[in-house]
């Protein structure tokens, strides 16, 4: 084996699909790019890393509240395109011709163009680590939404297209969440 720079580590380990974050701000509606997302139980309680450099922290911390939505590979330009500008001067929304719908449960935005969006309440922040604790409070999904593959970020501005799924609910029945 070659010895890969401790640098590059995180590259092996792909937590999740990359989504969009929305908040609601004083100034206006933002939304992020995010690849590091995580489930951190059933209930559902969520994770997403981000921190003061953010233009949307200020809005996740003092409105306690945020959309996460399901882009899918159609939307891939998209996606980096609003991880490479700020919300401190662009109206994501309009630039990226994107449709906000209003929450039915938090003060942020769902993006209707997205496969999946799920409502979330900040239930705390690690400063240590960077990392912004969400309560799911409400989840939908389109299925009339062509497009069902998710997009992974490896981490060096490549990515990797969700294939086919491979079923091994049987196998697995035991440990498999009730109702999942």
């Amino acid at each position: 084996m070659r010895q890969l720079p401790l640098s590059q580590a995180f590259t092996l380990i792909e937590p999740g699909p990359v989504v969009l974050v929305t908040t609601h701000g004083a100034q206006q509606d933002n939304i992020m790019t995010i690849s590091w997302t995580m489930v951190l139980d059933f209930t559902p309680v969520l994770a997403i890393t981000t921190g003061e450099w953010n233009y949307s922290f200020a809005a996740l911390r003092d409105n306690k509240a945020c959309v996460i939505a399901i882009p899918t590979v159609d939307m891939l330009d998209k996606v980096v395109g609003i991880g490479m500008c700020s919300g401190t001067d662009t109206d994501k929304f309009v630039k990226f011709n994107l449709t906000a719908v209003p929450g039915r449960m938090v003060n942020a935005p769902l993006i209707k163009e997205c496969l999946a969006n799920i409502e979330c309440n900040v239930v705390d922040i690690v400063k240590a680590h960077n990392i912004v604790v969400l309560e799911a409070v409400a989840a939908y999904i389109e299925p009339a939404h062509k497009e069902k593959r998710m997009i992974h970020a490896v981490g060096d501005g490549t990515f990797i297209v969700d294939g086919a799924r491979i079923d091994r609910r049987k196998m697995m029945a035991a440990k498999i969440p009730f109702g999942v």
